[in-house]
């Protein structure tokens, strides 16, 4: 039974900061890569960082870069998404992903979480 448990939106002003977390349950970890998407209103969803399992390379969007750190915890069975200097632009759904990096590629999603960045 796999899941992605998603927690850690909501309301936050801008400049300020907020931590996602996504905890996986079901899956070997250490075969599944992981990322962070995110779909804001009328916007396509877009990726907003990624990882591997088996190292410590990551890539961000941009629009991100130098604010966002996709980074693991201790237990490697949870992935997070530290925000910082949010921006009214950051304010949608955020999505947690894994997908398996052999065979059949298989992708999992969390259920999601609303940020809003708003004064």
């Amino acid at each position: 039974q796999v899941q992605l448990v998603e927690s850690g939106g909501g309301l936050v002003q801008p400049g300020g900061s907020l931590k996602l977390s996504c905890a996986a349950s079901g899956i070997t970890v250490y075969l599944y890569s992981m990322a962070w998407y995110r779909q804001g209103p009328g916007r396509e969803r877009e990726l907003v960082a990624s990882s591997t399992s088996f190292g410590s390379d990551a890539d961000y969007a941009d629009s991100v870069k130098g604010r966002f750190t996709i980074f693991r915890g201790n237990a490697k069975n949870t992935v997070f998404l530290q925000m910082r200097r949010l921006l009214t632009e950051d304010t949608a759904v955020y999505y947690c992903k894994a997908r398996l990096m052999v065979g059949s590629g298989t992708a999992y999603w969390s259920q999601g979480s609303q940020v809003t960045v708003s004064s």
